[in-house]
């Protein structure tokens, strides 16, 4: 079909289905943590049940119950939580192969961290990420797991050494992504490898007449609150792309890891608010780093790191824009990855290069974010060049 960009498409259906289902996998997450913790003793005791919560919603009463291990029989009809997680990761990883796999020389790679080929900067990708779930699995069989605020922390340092890595191999936008593709696949892990296997497992001991393990559902508890802890961190590097303050920063991973540990925090404030610990400092300290963050990014902000140039005349500018950003930045891009400016951002006419100058200082002189991976090689000189016409005023003429 003439004039289908199949590409874009792609691209949008992924992402909505990805952003679609990584909603109902972590609402779902959520509800029930926030029910375990609101369990209470049933009005009238039953053998086996550990606990039960009356709730109104949407204009009817609903009881839910918790056994202790498992119900006497087995339901007619029993709902499995699964596939909101599986459709989550397989659509998070089919996003990485539309844009970072099969755009490896303009997303993935940046040639001046390290010169790789497409090829090795995919294997190394999924090096990391598949390394990344050993690690984790690997600390599950550990001692650690037994002290599950040991364990986070080790495994929260063991993540931070990761985004440090990453950010010295990878472009700063696609090592956020990949952070993130770790967490996501740690946390489809444990329902794939624990949580789903272990009920399966009861299910089939209650319908073989056995007794069930109470081991297994204390196990998949265990990986459930930890994958709980994990989704506040995940969803920030999900949208860690709109944000070069961050990501373009020299020192992006500490910011990841304040920003991270900001967003564990708040969700413990929740996790013992649900059990009626009200501890208000956790949402403070989840402020302190938020803020803490913001203040490193801004006084660290990195500089131009070209000696400047005295003066510099529109003319020289435009050449520049001309050369390295307006394939990608026009109403109709001729590069092969855009069908539309990225932003919003058009650079083809004098008037959008003036009024952009702001934005165009920011991404292509002081955080060299722009052209994505130096696609288009733009020397040192040129990032001067451009500084100094705008910094001069931005003037046409």
């Amino acid at each position: 079909m003439m004039g289908y960009d199949l590409a874009a498409w792609l691209n949008l259906g992924l992402r909505w289905l990805h952003v679609l289902t990584g909603v109902c996998w972590i609402g779902a997450s959520f509800y029930f943590v926030w029910l375990d913790n609101h369990l209470v003793a049933p009005e009238t005791p039953e053998e086996g049940v550990k606990g039960e919560l009356w709730a109104v919603h949407g204009g009817g009463f609903y009881q839910a119950r918790k056994f202790l291990v498992a119900p006497p029989r087995m339901p007619a009809h029993l709902h499995w939580f699964m596939w909101e997680a599986y459709t989550t990761w397989l659509s998070g990883f089919a996003l990485l192969i539309v844009i970072y796999y099969l755009g490896a020389d303009i997303y993935l790679i940046d040639p001046a961290k390290l010169a790789l080929t497409p090829g090795q900067a995919i294997g190394l990708s999924l090096a990391f990420i598949l390394g990344g779930l050993a690690v984790y699995e690997g600390l599950c069989r550990t001692p650690l797991a037994k002290t599950p605020a040991l364990f986070g922390a080790v495994w929260f340092a063991a993540l931070t050494f990761d985004a440090w890595a990453q950010t010295r191999i990878f472009s700063d936008r696609a090592a956020f992504i990949q952070i993130g593709a770790t967490i996501g696949t740690v946390m489809v892990g444990n329902v794939f490898l624990v949580i789903i296997p272990n009920q399966r497992k009861s299910v089939a001991a209650m319908l073989a007449g056995l007794p069930v393990d109470p081991r297994l559902g204390a196990a998949g508890r265990l990986r459930s609150v930890q994958n709980n802890y994990m989704t506040l961190p995940v969803i920030f590097l999900m949208i860690s792309n709109h944000y070069a303050i961050i990501t373009s920063h020299p020192l992006n991973w500490l910011l990841l890891a304040m920003l991270a540990a900001a967003g564990v925090s708040v969700r413990h404030f929740f996790m013992l608010l649900h059990r009626g610990v009200v501890r208000h400092d956790f949402l403070f300290y989840g402020f302190l780093l938020f803020f803490g963050a913001s203040v490193i990014a801004t006084w660290g902000k990195p500089a131009i790191g070209v000696a400047p140039v005295g003066k510099a005349s529109f003319a020289q500018a435009q050449a520049i824009v001309q050369t390295h950003c307006v394939m990608c930045h026009s109403p109709a891009p001729t590069h092969k990855g855009f069908t539309a400016p990225p932003a919003n951002v058009e650079l083809d006419t004098p008037a959008h290069i003036q009024a952009f100058a702001p934005r165009v200082y920011d991404m292509a002189v002081a955080r060299r974010a722009m052209p994505l991976g130096n696609e288009t090689h733009m020397t040192d000189a040129e990032r001067a060049t451009l500084g100094a016409w705008i910094q001069s005023g931005a003037k046409l003429n």
